[in-house]
């Protein structure tokens, strides 16, 4: 898969995950990526930071005009902390760890290029379960991170590559039990 079409792909994804989503601005978006399975190589086989920066690329295409804020999740070698901005720490009241990503050793291929890309990144060691939606691209487990509860999204990309894509978005817990109401808006 060349490049563009990595970049394509992933800005196609974003695109339906945020309408499926409902999201408003500042929202937050997680990703979790491993360039590695987009080749169809192992998870954390073959970093490839051009992978990489395509993914972040197209996923900010969408994100960035929205108002929807990234976290980049790094590898489990930095126990899946993510990259954000620091307006995101300041917003979402986020705990920073000192550590940066680096492509082969701890923390993977696209938070590195989102710590390289961002204007002023942050690495925090989680986001405290408040992210509204995200993907996760060849199995990296962002499941964590999204507001309970967690919906499975099925959108028309369910590959990048050769990795396989899963999104998901957050819905509001029902409480009340059999005799409540629901808003279908919600749901």
């Amino acid at each position: 898969m060349e490049l563009n079409e990595i970049r394509e792909a992933a800005a196609s994804a974003a695109k339906e995950v945020l309408e499926a989503s409902r999201l408003h601005p500042g929202d937050l978006f997680v990703v979790g990526c491993s360039s590695s399975e987009v080749m169809g190589e192992k998870i954390g086989t073959h970093t490839n930071t051009d992978i990489a920066g395509a993914l972040y690329e197209g996923i900010q295409s969408v994100l960035e005009p929205a108002g929807i804020r990234l976290a980049a999740q790094c590898c489990e070698h930095l126990n899946r902390a993510l990259v954000v901005e620091q307006e995101t720490v300041d917003a979402y009241h986020l705990e920073e760890v000192n550590a940066i990503p680096q492509p082969n050793h701890a923390g993977g291929a696209f938070a590195t290029v989102a710590y390289e890309r961002m204007a002023h990144p942050v690495v925090v060691e989680d986001l405290g379960a408040q992210a509204s939606a995200g993907m996760d691209i060849g199995a990296t487990l962002i499941g964590m991170h999204i507001h309970p509860v967690v919906v499975p999204l099925r959108i028309s990309v369910d590959h990048i590559g050769a990795a396989p894509l899963i999104c998901a978005r957050r819905r509001p817990k029902y409480v009340g039990g059999a005799r409540a109401i629901y808003d279908d808006s919600k749901m």
